[in-house]
């Protein structure tokens, strides 16, 4: 008898565990080599799995929406039909809360200032445990079985020790709560703030005209957003150093203008990527744009599609309501322009750039040439 693991595969290198959305065969299913079995949601998308021989499916198979590590086994591939294994018999139920993830909050930073004496002694009085199941709501009937989801008030520390994260402790001092589990790209897009956080950086903010070139870019039928980053692409060529990025070597200059723009997927941020934006044309980029917004919807970009960006640009100008915003410099980047609505003297243009490797000056020399740009629609829509 002959069967062939179907692991969880390493779609990119960040990459350390997945979900597996859905089975795309079904069990004793004839599979041919090439042939996608499965569906698999990374951190910034969904991706197929494909079969890797000729076969059949068979059991055990993880459950749909079962999140598991790379190289885990998540079903087989029989050789023959008389080798299928019943996936009833022995089917991977969806894992439970582990040890770590019951502890969510012992887990947290430990430095912290004390809670009131009233909270203090509210939470010692109740029995240790790491966490609390919440209380039912008023009327409720129940056994006190947990509801689904992760169940999470903290209790205190013991007489002596210290107090858990003010915040954890201002949350348990209100109505019970839970704590749900986000998504991957959630969770990929807190990882990624938290590592952006740590660059020093600062902004500049001008106002700058922007009603030209957005009706030119109407009339043309061309997004906005997209003419927007064709002229930061420009005005990077004019100062390269916006297209560098530090390194504790020193500086990565890239031969190539890449631009990533902000997008809302409706489940968190992604950044798609037009390449060479600078020296392609404008109908190239069009091109490359609606097809990367395609893959945004329905959720199969792939690693290349939105990693290895020079530049990113942020813009929240469809809400009429944003005076001015600015954004944290993603990793790997020198700097993020963020837009805000247009208004009848202009639009705010907030520069976040990383110190290490360009200075104010710096700064207000680009958006001066990022002006000229916006003043000169023809030469952006050429």
């Amino acid at each position: 008898m002959s069967h062939a693991a179907i692991t969880m595969p390493a779609l990119s290198d960040t990459m350390s565990n997945g979900r597996l959305v859905k089975w795309t065969k079904k069990l004793g299913d004839p599979i041919r080599k090439g042939e996608a079995i499965a569906e698999i949601e990374t951190d910034k998308a969904v991706m197929d799995v494909e079969a890797f021989q000729d076969g059949y499916l068979s059991g055990p198979l993880v459950v749909e929406g079962t999140e598991a590590p790379v190289g885990q086994i998540l079903g087989y591939i029989a050789d023959n039909l008389n080798e299928i294994r019943s996936v009833a018999a022995s089917a991977v139920e969806a894992p439970q809360p582990n040890a770590a993830d019951r502890n969510i909050f012992a887990k947290l930073a430990v430095e912290q200032a004390p809670v009131s004496a009233v909270l203090a002694a509210s939470m010692a009085a109740t029995r240790p445990s790491p966490l609390r199941r919440p209380s039912p709501a008023p009327g409720a009937s129940g056994t006190g079985a947990r509801p689904s989801g992760m169940p999470t008030r903290p209790e205190a520390a013991a007489p002596g020790m210290p107090v858990a994260n003010p915040a954890l402790s201002a949350i348990a001092a209100g109505p019970p709560y839970r704590v749900e589990r986000a998504s991957s790209l959630r969770e990929a897009v807190a990882r990624n703030a938290v590592a952006s956080a740590a660059t020093p950086s600062f902004r500049v903010t001008a106002q700058l005209p922007l009603e030209p070139l957005m009706k030119a870019a109407h009339e043309r039928q061309h997004s906005l957003t997209l003419v927007l980053a064709r002229a930061c692409a420009l005005t990077i060529v004019a100062h390269p150093l916006f297209n560098a990025a530090y390194t504790p070597d020193g500086l990565a200059r890239r031969d190539r203008v890449d631009i990533a723009i902000a997008v809302e997927s409706g489940d968190g941020l992604i950044t798609p990527v037009l390449r060479d934006a600078a020296s392609r044309s404008l109908a190239e980029l069009a091109r490359d744009w609606s097809n990367l917004r395609e893959k945004v919807k329905s959720r199969r970009l792939v690693p290349a599609d939105y990693g290895g960006a020079t530049f990113y640009l942020s813009d929240l100008g469809v809400f009429s309501v944003v005076y001015a915003f600015d954004s944290i410099v993603p990793v790997g980047a020198s700097a993020i322009l963020s837009v805000a609505a247009a208004r009848r003297q202009g639009a705010f243009f907030t520069l976040a750039c990383d110190h290490r490797v360009v200075f104010g000056a710096d700064a207000a020399r680009f958006l001066e040439t990022l002006a000229q740009q916006l003043k000169d629609p023809g030469n952006l829509l050429a």
